[in-house]
């Protein structure tokens, strides 16, 4: 599994050449960093849909930025289609339906894949087991073969407690090559096995909360690399010692 580490300091890119996650909408208008390790771009769909309801940055705009980024800055893997979440309180925000939000994000990433080839990913949209799997049957009927793409997002599934819930959703989902947007640390311990890759910017939650690194002089690491990257080695020292208590069992 190869895992993302989140960042909303887009600088970072020149800094550290671990995989890193980023957010369109914290990106820089110009001046933009010189990328010296893999990355991908999430759309900001979430935040924009939170706020306005719908999607105001425009397909032009999208395609425009994504181009430049991967000329500019270089080393991205792939970018996020401006799909449409469906959380419950998401549904409420826009007063469209779940099917509603699917098929909007199928026809998002359709029209972007005409525009930016395989830089694109499909994405997965829904709430229960069963809309992701009518989710996967839109684009076999898009004649998109989800089974053949080298990523595909899985989104919706950040914000839930139930990690039972979205690891039987996964598992419904294989042989697919997934990316799980915003995982927690306890779902990466449930479900990791049934991920292609995975992102997470949990660090910063917690070094809110927690004591500055020794030596650092700021309130707190939130924005802070050092931190991050100790999270992050963290983490996958935990999921390897997982994997190979699991391994000595079998």
């Amino acid at each position: 599994m190869k895992f993302y580490l989140g960042t909303h300091r887009p600088s970072w890119l020149a800094r550290t050449d671990v995989p890193l996650f980023v957010s369109r909408r914290v990106m820089p208008k110009a001046k933009f960093p010189q990328a010296i390790g893999s990355w991908a771009l999430d759309s900001g769909g979430f935040t924009e849909l939170s706020m306005f309801g719908e999607w105001r940055t425009t397909e032009d705009e999208y395609v425009a930025d994504a181009l430049r980024y991967e000329d500019e800055i270089g080393l991205l893997n792939w970018v996020a289609p401006q799909d449409w979440m469906c959380e419950p309180f998401m549904l409420e925000k826009t007063g469209l339906t779940v099917r509603e939000h699917q098929q909007r994000t199928v026809e998002s990433f359709l029209r972007l894949a005409d525009r930016l080839g395989d830089l694109v990913i499909p994405v997965l949209q829904g709430w229960t087991r069963d809309d992701y799997l009518r989710c996967w049957a839109d684009y076999e009927y898009a004649n998109v073969d989800l089974s053949g793409e080298r990523t595909v997002g899985l989104g919706s599934i950040c914000r839930r407690q139930n990690t039972a819930e979205v690891g039987r959703i996964m598992r419904s989902l294989q042989p697919l090559n997934l990316h799980a947007f915003g995982v927690k640390l306890t779902g990466l311990e449930s479900y990791g096995d049934a991920l292609h890759s995975a992102d997470s910017m949990a660090w910063s939650y917690r070094a809110r909360r927690d004591h500055p690194m020794r030596g650092h002089t700021h309130k707190s690491c939130a924005n802070c690399l050092p931190y991050a990257l100790r999270w992050r080695d963290q983490v996958l020292a935990r999921l390897g010692q997982q994997r190979l208590e699991v391994e000595c069992v079998a």
